[in-house]
């Protein structure tokens, strides 16, 4: 098992599925990839921009989303594993994938978090999509 891609979307038990992925990349001296995807700038979806304070809190959001990214990494690093960070704008299930091809992963990693009734109507569960996507092994992480 070379690549491990594990999904992360900043829940407050992100924590959880950093662990799993050490336990599993130490033996096999794995890589371990950390995805999260966020949504593509609005012009790219064919939507406009905004305003300019839109554009740079926009900016703030992703500039904070690759520093929170960059630090999970590198405390895997200092652990001793061979991690990278990867920020990419996209739809998330779709993209997810895709970058699970680029990257040939042998596994995925993704959390999945127990919602109530309204929450679920709501909410899409991401996990679940990915699974129905993906052609390899998925570990689901319960974040409760």
């Amino acid at each position: 098992m070379k690549n491990i891609l594990v999904g992360i979307d900043f829940h407050k038990n992100t924590a959880r599925l950093l662990k799993q992925a050490t336990i599993i990349a130490e033996p096999f001296r794995s890589k371990v990839w950390l995805l999260h995807v966020t949504a593509p700038d609005p012009d790219f979806v064919g939507y406009e921009p905004g305003p300019q304070s839109v554009r740079e809190n926009r900016a703030d959001d992703l500039k904070n989303e690759h520093v929170k990214l960059q630090t999970m990494a590198t405390e895997l690093q200092n652990s001793g594993l061979d991690a990278e960070a990867l920020l990419v704008q996209g739809a998330t299930v779709e993209t997810f994938v895709s970058e699970a091809d680029k990257l040939h992963a042998d596994m995925i990693i993704v959390g999945h978090h127990d919602y109530n009734f309204l929450q679920k109507i709501f909410k899409q569960e991401v996990s679940t999509d990915i699974i129905d996507e993906i052609k390899i092994p998925v570990l689901v992480v319960p974040l409760k």
